[in-house]
Formats: structure tokens, C-alpha cells, sequence
């Protein structure tokens, strides 16, 4: 390590200008290396372990600064840009919010109110749509939809699975019927003839608002005059994607949606070049979820709350991490159990099966019996996360429900509180479940909250694995965690601000620092 630091620390050049360093009180980069490598004696080694010296903390904001000098160059780019605004045309927005039979929430009415004057600029509008499970994020990105149709222009959604790219289209296709209009489907599934059509649409112009998945973004799909472009669920796209989604009309305002709510002090990490809109306030007639955590020796006690519910005239949702059983897992498999409660524990009931692996006809089957109510069970993976909305389903079951993360329980468990009924959620957890597991389970049985599951997840998982960093399109931390250094967060953000305002590009050695850990993640060096 010794011969190590003697060649190279030499070339290792700091990049944040002095003023900068002395203003936030920390050290230059060539001592923070070398010091951390060979600590003086006097210095405290629990602050050492902890990542809490002076040098850590130097290597920590360099990383939050090159994170927040890209978001802001990003920004910049996309400010700079040109988009003709989209005017307010109350006639088909008005006859859509007045054919409601609820009221929107306060939150819905704000969102609705942001988009619209993010639309009506000639700016290209930027924006995150956050809001937990059932707060009706759909709803809010329909009206933005309705918008551009009355404006005579085009809109279209892109959602990650054929799933829930159908259920958007079922949706919004018995929204825009009884305004004399049709929305188009376009996913791998689609035959030919109808796929031709709704592209024929697309490039004519005749069409205004259409769904799909990445089946959107194929060469072949062209948009005479697209205005808004919607991602759902955009942690599952990669970068490129939505880019190409956006590519497919000339600068068209962006709207992308999460049902994965992030801490306000993380997500102004993370989505520094997108303004934020969060839906907090839940719609009246979503009804909390009353979670249970089963072991095995409560098995006949969930099998008890299945067949009460179906005898009631409800309908349950039973979900298992695998398909089919491996040797390798002791885990209850989704077409080994369809089989076994059809043969052996409900033979007198209708037992559907839905995982990933059917095809698209298959789906569309087994969600259509489920939803028609001619199958009362659905054994299921967890293809059913997004997207399902059958609001006669009362009862969710999770098998081996330690196998999965904290968030995705959270969405399994939206799947049911959609009607006017009870619902309840059984965590069925298998054999020797470690601590974090088990606290997962506990955190979810004690909450309904997105955002607090959201911190929660965030606290055990780190920012990395909670938000797929590689495939959201931000580079890795080293050394930092936005979500436990705040105070450095804000003061890169800070300092990313005023280095950033003198002008539209930054100093050769800063783009340098920054061009390299968006493409790599750290890299100390400035010579390589």
C-alpha cells in the first residue's frame, strides 16, 4: 500500500476549486487519500470505521457534487430546448372530470394544475409523478392525455408489461368512449392487423391517444404530432428507452410516473432535473389493508380466510416467488399449488393461474375469467404487482413472503382495497426466516404507507439496491448515501448552484470530474 500511495499520489489532482473547499470546511483531495490510507495516530478510529472523518467526508461530497453538476448540465440541455405549448381546452377535460362518480382529491387537483401549466409553456415540461399505490396517479396522467387530444394533438403511455399496459388500456379506453374517442394498444401481443391499424393511426394523425409498451419505441412506429409522452413505473426502463420514447415527436413534454415514493430528502437527489409532483392524499374510497404475518402452523387459518371470502361472494389473490418448484429452493411453486388447491384443497371453487411465463393469450384469458369473477382464486407471480385492478378481489395471500423486498410486498398488497370491502393481506413466511426478513414483514404489517415503507426500505437496502441504480440510468456511489448525508447533499447541491451559474458551461477539469462519474461511478483521478 506504501509503494502504491508513493506512485500515485503524485498525479492525483483536485478538481473542486479552492474557495469551495474552504467554504464547506473540507480537505483537498490528494490529503484525503493519503490520510485515509495512512491515518495519523491521533485520529479517532471509530469516526474511521464509521466513514465520519474529515476525508471521508471529502470523497463523499465529491461524488454528491459530480452527481449534482449532471443533473444540472442535464437540466440546462433540456431547458434549452423548444416545445409548442399544448392550450387549455376545458371542453373534453371538463365533460371527463364531471362524468366522475367521486370527487378528486385536493392533491389530484394540484397535480392536475402543475401539468397543465408545465404543458402550457414552450418549454419542454420534465415532470415525476410520485404517489403510493391507489392515489391515483392514472387519473392525473389521463387528463394531461385528454389535454393534447383536444388540442388535436397526440399523447401516448408506455408501460413496463403487457399486464399493465392493458389494464391502462381497459382503463382509459371506458374513459374516452363516452367522449367519442378510441385509445390505441400497442404491445408485442397485438396481431398483426391491429397492430397495423393503430400504427396507421399513429402516423396519420387519426388517432390521439394510445398504450403500449416498449413496442412504442420500434422503428416502425411514427406519431404525426406528438405533445405527451408518459412513462409508468419509469425505475423499470433503462435510459435509453425513454429516451427513444421521447425521440418520437419533436421535443414533446414528458410525464413520468412512480408508484415507489421517495423521501423528499432523496428524491432531490435523485430527480434534480425533473420538477416533482407527489400525490399524498389517498381517494376516499380507498380503504386501508389489514396485514397479517402467517407461519406455517397457521396454514389452515389462511385457508380458513380464503374460503370465507369466496363464500361471501369476494375473490383472493394467492402469489409464490417461482413458477414451477426447484430442487434447489424449498419454495412453493404458483403452477404446482394452481394444480394442488383445483385436485386437493378447494376442489368446489374456480382456480386460475397467470404467471410470466403464459402467453400473451394466456393472460389476457386468465385475467379475464379473474375479472369477470368465473375464477374466485387466482394463484399468480408476480407478473400481478402493477397494474390488476379487480375490485371484487378482497383478500391477498403471499407465500414465502420473506423472498421478497419490502416495496414489492408493498405493491402486491395493492392489489387488494380497491372496492368498498374489507381487505386484508396474509404474509405466509416459511422456515427459518432471518432478522431482516422478518423485520420486512413487521414493517409492512404495521403500516399502510408508502412513504414510510419507502424510508424504511431505504434504510435497509441503501439507495443503490432500492432504486436499481444501473437501470435507472445514475451512476453508483462509491461512498456516499444521499439518504444518510443530507447535510452533504444539500451543501453539493448548494455548491453545484454556484459553480454552475456563471455560465452555460462549466470549467474544462469540473466537466472532466463529472463526464467521468456518470460513465464509470468514482474516479478519483483527473489523470486517469
Amino acid at each position: 500500500m506504501q509503494s502504491a500511495l508513493d506512485r500515485c499520489i503524485g498525479g492525483i489532482e483536485e478538481w473542486i476549486p479552492d474557495s469551495m473547499l474552504l467554504k464547506y470546511g473540507l480537505p483537498d483531495l490528494r490529503e484525503s487519500i493519503s490520510s485515509l490510507h495512512r491515518p495519523p495516530s491521533e485520529q479517532d478510529a471509530d469516526a474511521l470505521n464509521e466513514g465520519a472523518s474529515p476525508w471521508h467526508r471529502r470523497l463523499k461530497f465529491g461524488e454528491l457534487l459530480a452527481f449534482q453538476l449532471g443533473l444540472l448540465a442535464r437540466r440546462r440541455e433540456l431547458d434549452s430546448r423548444t416545445s409548442r405549448p399544448v392550450p387549455q381546452q376545458w371542453d373534453l377535460e371538463r365533460r371527463f372530470l364531471e362524468s366522475l362518480p367521486f370527487r378528486l382529491t385536493g392533491d389530484q387537483l394540484k397535480a392536475i394544475e402543475e401539468i397543465g401549466a408545465d404543458m402550457g409553456a414552450e418549454v419542454p415540461m420534465h415532470r415525476l409523478l410520485q404517489g403510493d399505490v391507489g392515489s391515483g396517479k392514472t387519473l392525473v396522467a389521463f387528463v394531461a392525455m385528454l389535454r393534447a387530444a383536444g388540442a388535436g394533438r397526440q399523447a401516448v403511455l408506455m408501460a413496463p408489461t403487457e399486464v399493465l399496459a392493458e389494464q391502462h388500456h381497459r382503463t382509459m379506453t371506458a374513459w374516452c368512449r363516452p367522449l367519442g374517442m378510441e385509445a390505441g394498444l400497442l404491445t408485442g401481443g397485438v396481431d398483426a392487423v391491429s397492430r397495423r391499424t393503430v400504427a396507421g393511426n399513429a402516423a396519420s394523425g387519426e388517432g390521439k391517444i394510445f398504450i403500449g409498451t416498449h413496442a412504442l419505441i420500434q422503428q416502425g412506429v411514427r406519431f404525426r404530432d406528438l405533445a405527451l409522452a408518459v412513462v409508468d413505473e419509469q425505475h423499470r426502463f433503462g435510459v435509453l428507452q425513454r429516451l427513444a420514447l421521447r425521440e418520437k415527436g419533436q421535443s414533446p413534454h414528458f410525464l413520468v410516473m412512480t408508484a415507489t415514493p421517495i423521501p423528499r430528502s432523496l428524491s432531490m437527489a435523485i430527480y434534480g432535473d425533473l420538477d416533482v409532483t407527489t400525490l399524498e392524499e389517498m381517494p376516499p374510497e380507498r380503504r386501508p389493508v389489514k396485514t397479517l404475518v402467517f407461519d406455517e402452523s397457521q396454514r389452515s387459518r389462511m385457508y380458513l380466510s380464503i374460503a370465507r371470502e369466496v363464500e361471501a361472494g369476494r375473490q383472493v389473490f394467492i402469489v409464490y416467488p417461482l413458477v414451477e418448484e426447484s430442487p434447489k429452493l424449498e419454495l412453493l411453486a404458483a403452477r404446482e399449488m394452481a394444480k394442488r388447491y383445483r385436485e386437493n384443497i378447494f376442489p368446489h371453487l374456480r382456480v386460475g393461474l397467470l404467471t410470466g411465463r403464459m402467453s400473451t393469450q394466456e393472460k389476457e384469458e386468465a385475467m379475464r375469467r379473474f375479472r369477470s369473477a368465473e375464477d374466485q382464486v387466482l394463484v399468480a407471480t408476480t407478473v400481478i404487482e402493477v397494474g390488476v385492478d379487480v375490485p371484487n378481489a378482497t383478500l391477498m395471500v403471499v407465500e414465502n413472503a420473506e423472498r421478497f423486498g419490502l416495496f414489492q410486498l408493498h405493491q402486491l398488497r395493492g392489489r387488494v382495497g380497491r372496492g368498498g370491502h374489507e381487505s386484508t393481506c396474509i404474509l405466509m413466511q416459511g422456515r427459518d426466516v432471518t432478522r431482516e426478513a422478518g423485520e420486512r414483514l413487521r414493517i409492512l404489517a404495521a403500516t399502510n404507507s408508502g412513504f414510510r415503507i419507502a424510508e424504511a426500505d431505504l434504510r435497509m437496502r441503501g439507495p443503490g439496491d432500492f432504486l436499481g441504480v444501473r437501470q435507472a440510468g445514475m451512476p453508483d456511489f462509491s461512498f456516499a448515501n444521499p439518504l444518510r448525508d443530507t447535510d452533504l447533499l444539500r451543501d453539493a447541491r448548494q455548491c453545484a448552484s454556484e459553480l454552475s451559474s456563471g455560465g452555460d458551461r462549466m470549467p474544462p477539469d469540473l466537466e472532466t470530474a463529472v463526464g467521468r462519474f456518470w460513465t464509470h461511478g468514482l474516479d478519483i483521478t483527473a489523470s486517469g
